[in-house]
């Protein structure tokens, strides 16, 4: 035992007094140094443990005068023992990326009660991630949650600010839209029913429309009036074949049961007489009435597409520039024989939107205005490129009657906007 308490110097070791026999001196040890003092509290020992500085010398601290013997690898916090159950848990956590170059080491440590191996995959011994970043399995679900709720643009209600008013019927608009929509499709003509007329063509009713835009414009009229007097043309072209002297009859005849339905002062005979160069006798304009309601068997309450665009335009909380822009682009559509394939609902929606984009330069479709309408922005796709299209085209040809309306100070001289050539790329839809 000797040779061992070497290593402890604060065991009480036998000593021999001076001038006297043997037995124990106290307050003395081998080294010289108060045992009394060697007696440390336990919290003192404890900071030893941790590597706290000593405060007393010690065979392990170094002695006085001398080196302290350095220890191979620093002291570091006791950490929990990795069992299978532990290291379950650290697999299915989520592991910090680590730093570039660095590889994952692989620990394989044996269990007391299995004898297979458990390898726990750890990061490089200096890597040490901090325990704060650990997530649990509650925090994570969190985040995740987080992640997925994605701002969604509310709905407004259009007819708030008029319920007020008896003229909105805003407690039955929803259902008068909704029968405008089963309508609209019994309204509608063919898109080709120009191959069952044998002398005239789509150029000459693009030329009588083109006309009576004019017509429409000069004697200040409604502009219900004249999406009805086009709809009245193309539903009785489609089923009356008209010689080409008769054709501008028609569009007299029909713009005259139009004001008749829509007009609170409605021009006479006589006017369209003379607005036609007098080619016609009033005889003859009033046996085409006669012939025309026969066809169309007295059925003027159909949805055309002005009734459509002013419940979008609210929608879509339009401004006096946006209405303009938006009527411009649906009458130059008027003139366009392929356009017919499009019902009103859509056209309005297309119009609308164009204008939108056209004027802000991007795209603009809410989703007030794709709950009312009924189209999404695919739906539109088509539609809003032919708009493009003979916006671009628009004052260069023959038929400008729709381009001098708009260009005047009237109507804001939105003829003058520059086309959304934008709108015709792939990556603008994408």
């Amino acid at each position: 035992m000797a040779g061992s308490n070497e290593n402890f110097p604060d065991v009480i070791r036998p000593t021999k007094v001076q001038g006297g026999g043997g037995g124990l001196k106290a307050g003395s040890g081998k080294l010289g140094v108060p045992i009394c003092q060697n007696r440390r509290a336990l919290s003192d020992i404890n900071k030893n443990i941790i590597r706290a500085p000593p405060a007393y010398p010690c065979a392990v601290n170094g002695l006085p005068g001398k080196k302290p013997i350095p220890s191979k690898k620093p002291l570091v916090p006791v950490r929990r023992p990795i069992t299978r159950t532990f290291g379950a848990q650290i697999s299915s956590k989520p592991s910090l990326p680590l730093p570039e170059g660095k590889k994952p080491k692989v620990q394989t440590i044996p269990d007391e009660n299995d004898t297979q191996d458990c390898s726990i995959i750890d990061a490089e011994d200096d890597f040490n991630a901090p325990m704060f970043v650990q997530h649990t399995e509650a925090m994570l679900e969190e985040i995740d949650k987080m992640d997925e709720d994605v701002y969604e643009e509310p709905l407004l209600d259009i007819d708030n600010a008029d319920k007020g008013n008896p003229f909105a019927v805003v407690e039955y608009i929803d259902d008068i839209y909704a029968h405008y929509r089963k309508q609209e499709i019994s309204s509608c003509v063919s898109p080709r029913y120009m191959l069952q007329q044998h002398d005239i063509t789509d150029r000459m009713r693009g030329i009588l429309i083109d006309w009576l835009i004019e017509v429409h414009y000069k004697f200040e009229l409604m502009e219900e009036t004249l999406y009805l007097t086009v709809n009245l043309i193309d539903r009785f072209l489609e089923r009356q074949p008209v010689s080409r002297k008769k054709l501008q009859l028609v569009g007299v005849t029909a713009m005259l049961l139009a004001c008749k339905y829509e007009e609170v002062s409605v021009p006479v005979v006589e006017d369209f007489i003379v607005i036609s160069d007098k080619a016609y006798t009033r005889t003859e304009v009033l046996d085409m009435e006669k012939v025309m309601v026969n066809t169309l068997q007295f059925n003027f309450s159909v949805p055309t597409p002005y009734v459509f665009i002013k419940r979008f335009l609210k929608a879509a909380q339009s401004h006096k520039e946006l209405e303009l822009l938006s009527f411009y682009l649906m009458d130059m559509c008027l003139v366009e024989y392929e356009m017919l394939k499009f019902p009103p609902s859509l056209l309005a929606a297309a119009a609308v939107f164009t204008a939108e984009c056209t004027l802000s330069r991007s795209k603009q479709w809410t989703k007030t205005s794709e709950a009312h309408s009924h189209y999404s922005e695919h739906h539109l796709l088509e539609c809003t490129k032919m708009m493009v299209s003979l916006h671009q085209k628009s004052g260069s040809g023959k038929l400008v009657s729709v381009f001098k309306k708009y260009g005047t100070s009237k109507y804001g001289h939105v003829a003058r906007t520059q086309p959304a050539h934008f709108m015709l790329e792939s990556r603008f839809w994408n």
